[in-house]
C-alpha cells in the first residue's frame, strides 16, 4: 500500500502522544523529516509528497506549541486538530487541482497515462474519499466530545472514517481500469500502490 507510507508520521505520533503529546509531535515530526528526505534523495518529485511536507508543517507546528506550552488546552484536542490539517490537505489539494494521490499514483504508472483524464479523474475521486474520511472523524470527535460520547463512538468514528477511503482507494481503479479496457483504453485509470 503504496499510500500508508505518507501517514507515518500520524501513526507515530498516535503511538507516542498518549504519554506525552510532546513527544507525539517530536516523534511525527522527525519521522515526517526522514521519509521527506528519503524520498528526495530517491528524485521524487514535490507533487509526490504532498501528504508528507504537510505532514512535516503540521508537526513542526504543533511541536513548536507542544515545546512552548505543554500545558496548553491544545493537547487535549490534537486528535481532532490532525484529522482536521488532514482533511484541508486534501481539500486544499483538490482545490488547486494537484490531488494528493495524484503524485503517489505516478510512482508506480507508467508516464504515458499521467495526463489522459481517466487517471487524473481516479486521483480526484480517491483524494475526495480521503478527504471526506478526514472530514467525517473530525467533525465526529468533535460531535462525541460535544455529547460527551462515549469512548467507542470516537474509536468506531476513526474505523469508518479510515477504512472507507482505504476500501475506495482500491476498488475505484480497479472498476475504472476494467470499463477502460472493455473499450480498449486500458492503463489510463491506475491510483495508489493499494488499487493493485
Amino acid at each position: 500500500m503504496g499510500y500508508l507510507r505518507g501517514f507515518v508520521p500520524w501513526i507515530v505520533s498516535a503511538a507516542v502522544s498518549p504519554a506525552d503529546w510532546r513527544w507525539g509531535a517530536i516523534g511525527g515530526l522527525l519521522s515526517g523529516l526522514v521519509l521527506l528526505l528519503q524520498d528526495r534523495r530517491r528524485g521524487v518529485g514535490g507533487d509526490a509528497l504532498v501528504l508528507e511536507t504537510s505532514s512535516v508543517v503540521y508537526f513542526a507546528v504543533i511541536g513548536a506549541v507542544a515545546v512552548a506550552a505543554p500545558h496548553s488546552a491544545l493537547s487535549h484536542h490534537t486528535d481532532v486538530l490532525s484529522f482536521t490539517w488532514l482533511a484541508v490537505t486534501a481539500w486544499g489539494s483538490l482545490a488547486v487541482r494537484r490531488p494528493f494521490t495524484l503524485g503517489i499514483a505516478k510512482r508506480q504508472t507508467p508516464r504515458e497515462y499521467w495526463d489522459t483524464p481517466a487517471f487524473v479523474r481516479v486521483n480526484d475521486a480517491v483524494t475526495g474519499a480521503w478527504g471526506a474520511g478526514f472530514t467525517f472523524i473530525g467533525v465526529a470527535l468533535v460531535v462525541c466530545g460535544a455529547v460527551h460520547a462515549p469512548g467507542w463512538t470516537g474509536v468506531a468514528a476513526h474505523v469508518v472514517g479510515l477504512v472507507a477511503p482505504a476500501w475506495f482507494t482500491k476498488v475505484h481503479p480497479a472498476r475504472v481500469q476494467a470499463r477502460l479496457q472493455a473499450q480498449g483504453l486500458a492503463g489510463q485509470a491506475h491510483a495508489p500502490a493499494s488499487a493493485r
